[in-house]
C-alpha cells in the first residue's frame, strides 16, 4: 500500500520561516552564487550568518570558519558549494541539529548518473533519518515574503515589491518544482500581483512539492496555493494534501506539465523525478478538491481570481458590455464553459430598461451602449441593481479598449464591488496588453483582470466548481462495499497459481468472488464435451478459446459468436481448435468455454494496472474491439468510492450512450459505478500481485451489468516477492 502520510508543517517552519540564516560558500565574488544569496537576504527581518573559511569578512559581516563556530545553531543553512564538499556538510547540519537545509548543488540524479544518483540518494536517507529537512539538491531555494527571506541566488527580481506590501495583498503561495519557471510567475508583482510564498523543491530527494503546499495550508498569509508540477515518485500524498486544503478553504491550483510521453522524458532528465500518469493526476487532484489547470499561462490569472473572491451568493454569471460584439465572445465562452446567463429578474430589468437605450438590449448578456458608459450615474446604477441581489456568482464586464478616461470608471466598479461584496471580472480586449487601466484593474482589491474571454468564464466555472465540490467532499473514507471475505481468497487464490496470464474462466471466477456479475462457462476440451454443454446451456451461445497463452482471441480466430444449436456448437469446435493453432502455433490449447450469449447492449471497459508511480490505477470507457482507437476513458487511483466511479462515468465524451441508444433501455449508471468501485478494490487490494486487468466487454443493458469477458495479468513471483521485502 502506498503511504499518503503527510509531514508534520511545524517540522518545515525553522526551514521556510526562518529567525536565523547561514550561507555556507559565502563570497566576495559579486557574481558567485553565495554572493547573490547575500544581495537577495540584505532586508532579512532574523539574523543572517555567513561561512567560508577563506574569508575572515565579507563587508560588514564576519565569515565563519565552520558551522560550530556560529554564535548560534542556525535554523535554515543555503550550501552555495560544489558536490563534492555536501554529504560532508549535511552531516555537520544534522550533527548541530539545524532546523532545514537549502541544497543548490545541480548534477546529481537529473544527470542521469548513477554516482551522482547514489549521493542524492545517501542524502535523502540521513535527511529521513535525522529530521533534518532538506531542500533540493538542484534548487534556487525560496522567498518568505513576510520575513523578507529572499533565500535564492536568481537575480533581478523586484522582491522588494513585495516585502513592502501589506500582507493582505500577499495571498498566493506557489510551490513548483522548476525553480526558475516559479520565479517567472513571480514577476508578476511588477503588475501588482503579489505571493506569500515562493518555494522551490528541485529534485525533492526530501522535501518535495506535496511537503511545501502543506506547509502552505498553516501559513496565515497564504489563502491560495498554486502547484506547478513535473511529477512526483509519491503523488498519492498531493492527493492528501488537497484534500486537507480544500477542508480549510484553501483552494489549491496546479499545474501539471509532462502530459505526454516526450514531456514525461524531460521531466526524468531535469528532475530525476517520475512524471506518471497526467490522467490520473486530473482526476486524483479534482477528487480531493483541487482544480487543475492545463496551459501554464492560465495559472496567474486564475489564482488571483481565486485570491480575491468570495463565496458565491448565486450562480451563473450577468455581462455589461458597451459592444455588440464584446456581448457575443461573452456569450460564447459561456456555453463553451458552461456557465449559466440567466435572464434578469423584472426589478433588475425595470432598471436596466430605464438607463439602457432603446438601440441597446437588456437581455443577458447585456449591451448598455457607450451612452450608459458615459453617464457615470446611469452605469452605477446598472451596476447596484446587478449587485443588489444574489441572482448571479459573477459580474463581467468586458474592456475593449485601454484609455486613461476609464480610471473613473474602474474606481467605481471597484467601490461598488467593495459595497456587494463580489468581484467584478473585467476582460481586457485591447491590443494594448499594459494600456492605461490595466494596472489599476489587477491592483483593485475587488476588481480581477482576464486577457481572454474564454479564461474569465473558465474560471468563474472552476470557482463555482469549487465551492460545490468542497461543500460535497466527504473527508472519511468511504467504506468498501466488496465482501468481506474477498480480499483473502483470492489473495490465497492468486498467491497459489503458477500462470501470470489467468485463463477467462479463472480471471472471472476471481472477480465474481468480489460480488461482480460475470456469465457463467462451460468447459470443454473434445467434440463430445462441446455438444453436451451446448444441450446444458440452450438457446444462443458463444464460443472461445481456453488458453493461457493467448490474452486476445479475436485476433487468432478464438471466438464465435450467436451459435444456435449443439450441432454447429460441435463443428465450430472443430475448426476453432485448427485455426487458433495455425495463427498461434505455441500456445497451450486446452478447449474451449461455452457460454450463453448476453443480451444486447452497450459495451463498456472497466480495467485497472499498477503504476510505476501511482500504485493501482482503475479506469472506465468505451469497450468493445474499438476501446483503443476511440480512447474514451477516465483513469483514477484505486480504490474509488461508487460516487467517484459515478463521477467517473459521467467525464466519459460518450456518456450520453448510457441514457438509451438505438432502443436499448438507459443503463443503471449506479449498478455499473458499483462495478467500477468493485474493480477498483480488487486493484488495490491485490496490487502486488496484479500487472493488469481487463473486463472487456462489460455489457450493459438496463439494470443488467454483466462481464462477458476478463483477463489478469500476474507479475513475476520473484519480482513480487523482491518488492514486497524491499517495502518492508
Amino acid at each position: 500500500m502506498i503511504s499518503t502520510r503527510l509531514r508534520d508543517t511545524g517540522g518545515l517552519a525553522r526551514l521556510f520561516s526562518p529567525q536565523s540564516i547561514v550561507i555556507v560558500g559565502a563570497s566576495a565574488n559579486p557574481s558567485s552564487f553565495g554572493a547573490r544569496f547575500m544581495t537577495n537576504l540584505a532586508g532579512f527581518t532574523g539574523r543572517l550568518y555567513l561561512m567560508n573559511p577563506r574569508y575572515d569578512k565579507i563587508g560588514d559581516y564576519t565569515c565563519y570558519k565552520s558551522l560550530r563556530d556560529l554564535p548560534e545553531t542556525p535554523d535554515c543553512v543555503i550550501v552555495a558549494t560544489g558536490l563534492a564538499t555536501v554529504e560532508t556538510i549535511f552531516e555537520d547540519c544534522i550533527t548541530l541539529g539545524v532546523g532545514g537545509v537549502i541544497l543548490i548543488a545541480s548534477g546529481f540524479s537529473e544527470t542521469g548518473s548513477a554516482e551522482t544518483a547514489a549521493v542524492q540518494d545517501r542524502l535523502a536517507a540521513r535527511a529521513r533519518e535525522s529530521g533534518v529537512p532538506l531542500l533540493g539538491p538542484n534548487t534556487i531555494g525560496f522567498v518568505n515574503f513576510r520575513s523578507r527571506a529572499g533565500a535564492t541566488f536568481l537575480t533581478g527580481l523586484d522582491f522588494e515589491r513585495g516585502f513592502d506590501r501589506d500582507p493582505a495583498d500577499r495571498r498566493i503561495g506557489l510551490a513548483s518544482q522548476s525553480g526558475a519557471l516559479g520565479l517567472s510567475l513571480a514577476q508578476a508583482m511588477n503588475r501588482d500581483l503579489f505571493f506569500s510564498h515562493i518555494l522551490s523543491c528541485g529534485n525533492s530527494a526530501d522535501v518535495d512539492l506535496a511537503d511545501c503546499a502543506n506547509f502552505l495550508i498553516d501559513d496565515p498569509d497564504c489563502q491560495v496555493i498554486v502547484c506547478l508540477l513535473e511529477g512526483l515518485s509519491n503523488p498519492r500524498r498531493l492527493e492528501a494534501v488537497a484534500r486537507r486544503a480544500t477542508a480549510a478553504g484553501k483552494p489549491i491550483i496546479l499545474c501539471k506539465m509532462a502530459r505526454g510521453e516526450s514531456g514525461a522524458q524531460a521531466a526524468a532528465s531535469h528532475t530525476g523525478s517520475l512524471a506518471g500518469s497526467h490522467a490520473a493526476y486530473r482526476e486524483m487532484i479534482g477528487r480531493a478538491g483541487g482544480i487543475v489547470i492545463d496551459a501554464f499561462e492560465d495559472l496567474l490569472e486564475t489564482a488571483a481570481y481565486f485570491s480575491k473572491a468570495r463565496d458565491p451568493r448565486g450562480e451563473g454569471a450577468m455581462v455589461i458590455a458597451t459592444s455588440g460584439g464584446a456581448a457575443i465572445l461573452a456569450a460564447d465562452a459561456a456555453e463553451s464553459a458552461g456557465v449559466p446567463l440567466p435572464q434578469p429578474s423584472p426589478p433588475v430589468r425595470s432598471v436596466l430598461a430605464r438607463h439602457i437605450p432603446s438601440f441597446g438590449t437588456t437581455r443577458n448578456p447585456a449591451d448598455v451602449t457607450a451612452e450608459v458608459v458615459n453617464d457615470i450615474h446611469s452605469l452605477t446604477a446598472c451596476v447596484e441593481a446587478i449587485l443588489s441581489g444574489d441572482d448571479y456568482g459573477a459580474l463581467v464586464v468586458p474592456h475593449p479598449l485601454a484609455y486613461e478616461t476609464a480610471y473613473p470608471r474602474i474606481e467605481l466598479l471597484d467601490r461598488l464591488g467593495r459595497e456587494a461584496g463580489k468581484v467584478i471580472s473585467l476582460v481586457w480586449l485591447s491590443g494594448w496588453l499594459e494600456g492605461p487601466g490595466a494596472r489599476e484593474i489587477e491592483a483593485a482589491p475587488n476588481l480581477a483582470l482576464f486577457r481572454s474571454m474564454d479564461r474569465c468564464f473558465e474560471t468563474l466555472q472552476l470557482w463555482s466548481d469549487w465551492h460545490h465540490r468542497r461543500a460535497a467532499l466527504v473527508q472519511e473514507a468511504p467504506a468498501r462495499i466488496s465482501a468481506p471475505d474477498a480480499m483473502p481468497k483470492v489473495a490465497q487464490a492468486l498467491a497459489e497459481t503458477e500462470a501470470r496470464v489467468l485463463p477467462e474462466r479463472i480471471a472471472k471466477s476471481l472477480l465474481a468472488a468480489y460480488g461482480i456479475n460475470v456469465v457463467s462457462d462451460h468447459c470443454a476440451s473434445t467434440e463430445a464435451e462441446a455438444r453436451e454443454a451446448a444441450l446444458q446451456i440452450g438457446g444462443r451461445m458463444v464460443m472461445k478459446i481456453d488458453s493461457p497463452d493467448i490474452a486476445h482471441k479475436t485476433e487468432v480466430g478464438g471466438i464465435a459468436l450467436d451459435l444456435g444449436s449443439p450441432d454447429v456448437v460441435a463443428s465450430t469446435f472443430g475448426k476453432m481448435m485448427k485455426d487458433v493453432a495455425r495463427h498461434a502455433p505455441n500456445a497451450r490449447l486446452e478447449g474451449v468455454v461455452l457460454q450463453p450469449m448476453v443480451p444486447e447492449g452497450i459495451e463498456i471497459v472497466v480495467g485497472a494496472r499498477v503504476d510505476a508511480v501511482f500504485g493501482p490505477l482503475v479506469l472506465v470507457g468505451l469497450g468493445g474491439i474499438f476501446v483503443e482507437l476511440m480512447a474514451d476513458s477516465v483513469t483514477a487511483p484505486a480504490p474509488v468510492s461508487t460516487a467517484e466511479a459515478l463521477a467517473m462515468i459521467g467525464k466519459l465524451r460518450g456518456a450520453r450512450l448510457l441514457d438509451g441508444f438505438r432502443g436499448l433501455p438507459a443503463i443503471d449508471r449506479q449498478a455499473l459505478a458499483e462495478v467500477v468501485a468493485r474493480v477498483s478494490e480488487f486493484a488495490a487490494d491485490h496490487a502486488d500481485y496484479l500487472v493488469e486487468l481487463d473486463v472487456n466487454p462489460l455489457i450493459c443493458r438496463g439494470t443488467q451489468i454483466i462481464a462477458a469477458d476478463a483477463l489478469i495479468v500476474l507479475r513475476d513471483k520473484g519480482h513480487s516477492q523482491q518488492e514486497a521485502t524491499a517495502a518492508q
